[in-house]
């Protein structure tokens, strides 16, 4: 996939907020600071669209970016950060179940999980409901560059004793927004499921 445009649509709390243009949608998923805005910059090759922060728990709404006029890129908030309430944290919640739950435009959801560590209870839980929901999912171990190469081995069976990979719509990705490592295979993924 060859991107050609690329800007910030919305960002909305409920749907009546989501885009109004028919199209194909991939949602971002994984805890605070995984690397979400830093993906979302990397495949866009664009610097700041997505703002990445220091500060865990700043994406507090669906965020869409228009990509190729053709689909958004949709960053939903990230999970499991302690600072926010219990409160927010439960309204982040309903928010992303109304939309993964009643969006007919999703085709896919990218799941990211940080390579340094197992996956967490948020993470199991997103990716267990996901597959309640029966969506194609992607995982992403991002922040390769920060392990070495000799560790790719102990990532993956990190995963795989804590998630259930063996789902046909399932595929996992190692990443890395730093070296660009899987750039072309998450490109071709989303471009997969958006013209399906």
């Amino acid at each position: 996939m060859i991107i050609k445009s690329s800007s910030y649509a919305v960002s909305a709390v409920r749907e009546d907020q989501y885009p109004k243009y028919n199209l194909p949608e991939i949602a971002l998923a994984g805890r605070s600071n995984v690397g979400k805005s830093s993906l979302i910059n990397t495949l866009l090759k664009r610097k700041n669209l997505a703002r990445t922060s220091s500060q865990p728990g700043k994406t507090q709404t669906l965020n869409f970016y228009k990509v190729n006029e053709k689909f958004y890129l949709v960053d939903v908030p990230g999970y499991g950060y302690a600072k926010v309430s219990q409160k927010k944290r439960q309204e982040f919640g309903e928010m992303i179940q109304d939309y993964l739950e009643t969006r007919p435009n999703l085709k896919g959801l990218i799941i990211l999980v940080d390579s340094r560590h197992e996956p967490t209870k948020d993470d199991i839980a997103m990716y267990d409901y996901a597959q309640y929901l029966n969506i194609p999912i992607l995982v992403v171990c991002t922040k390769m560059d920060k392990i070495k190469k000799s560790q790719t081995n102990k990532v993956m069976s990190g995963l795989k004793k804590k998630l259930n990979l063996n789902y046909d719509h399932v595929t996992v990705l190692t990443f890395s927004s730093v070296t660009k490592l899987h750039v072309t295979e998450l490109s071709n993924w989303i471009e997969k499921r958006i013209n399906e």
